[in-house]
């Protein structure tokens, strides 16, 4: 049994893969387009600061070609798996909406000016959609092979969910605690210096990394622990594996420059995190209804519960802040 499901892991078995092949083709393709129009458009290699607004256009531009996707979806498969995928998309964009908060602090934590920024978040996407592509197979794999492996993500999910209440705002990062940042230096050296966009110098014959190398190394094996809570959240509404890594993808694509239009306003999402624990919770119990009881919450529900939650949380903390701000 554990033989089979290594096999249908790395062999990709055709049970695990239901889409025609040119799907999966004109995915990807679709993603390297997209890649290389955003690297080229926006943000070029340190030339400017990004901007709000241009954050924001950016921004509508990924959440559009998301939502051309889903049309594509629905036309060639129907109302469920556009559900579904529209019920993912919202799940990840949400989680990866906190986690980009942790990215701010690491960039202040390294002293990394906003205009290379955008550098370093180019690459550590374009590596979270090798890793997140690996997952995804692996885990739908498992879960094929072991059907109570949900179980155990239900319970993961809901006991994450309610970490997120206990999560101090001030809790500081120290990536000089990240065991990947403490092995690579210890076969590597590393200078303590910026030298603009790049990630490797040579200095007296000697090849360096720099800081900007190091900050992508952490935002790298920290997206590791993120899709550990957000990659079985996205199963709880579907089992199937493009639906799950598209909705995840596409979701993940856009964060670049959402990174830049959340920054300007992060003190305007100070009660986010109670609203995404929530939703950890109910994606968890979700998991654990149809696992243990074989009830299963319809994908629209999911959806309308998992929208309100986040605009709820979203809107409160907007009003909140926006009443400190005038109190003070």
């Amino acid at each position: 049994m554990v033989l089979r499901t290594l096999i249908c892991i790395f062999a990709l078995d055709m049970e695990v893969i239901s889409m025609p092949i040119w799907a999966w083709i004109l995915f990807y393709v679709l993603v390297l387009i997209m890649l290389v129009i955003d690297l080229k458009s926006f943000g070029k290699k340190g030339q400017h600061e990004v901007s709000v607004t241009e954050a924001l256009k950016m921004t509508a531009v990924w959440i559009g070609v998301s939502l051309i996707f889903c049309g594509g979806i629905w036309l060639y498969e129907g109302d469920e798996k556009a559900m579904e995928f529209l019920a993912g998309y919202l799940i990840e964009k949400s989680l990866s909406m906190d986690n980009l908060f942790v990215f701010l602090m690491l960039f202040s934590f390294f002293g990394i000016q906003r205009k290379y920024q955008h550098e370093v978040l180019f690459w550590g996407i374009f590596g979270a959609l090798v890793l997140r592509s690996i997952f995804i197979f692996a885990g739908t794999a498992i879960i094929n092979q072991f059907e109570w492996i949900l179980g155990v993500f239900g319970v993961f999910l809901i006991y994450t969910g309610f970490k997120m209440f206990r999560h101090q705002d001030d809790e500081q990062v120290d990536p000089s605690k990240n065991i990947f940042v403490k092995l690579f230096k210890k076969f590597f050296p590393v200078t303590n210096q910026m030298h603009g966009d790049k990630f490797f110098i040579v200095e007296n014959g000697k090849r360096l990394a720099t800081p900007l190398f190091i900050a992508l190394l952490v935002i790298e094996t920290t997206d590791v622990a993120f899709a550990v809570d957000s990659i079985p959240a996205v199963f709880s509404v579907s089992r199937d594996p493009f639906i799950v890594l598209t909705s995840n993808v596409f979701a993940i694509l856009g964060l670049r420059a959402l990174y830049f239009a959340l920054a300007a306003v992060a003190k305007y999402f100070a009660y986010l995190k109670y609203g995404l624990g929530i939703i950890l919770s109910f994606v968890g119990i979700k998991m654990l209804l149809e696992v243990i009881w074989d009830i299963e919450v319809p994908t629209p529900l999911s959806l309308i519960i998992i929208f309100g939650i986040l605009v709820l949380s979203m809107g409160l903390s907007y009003i909140i802040s926006n009443h400190q701000s005038h109190g003070d």
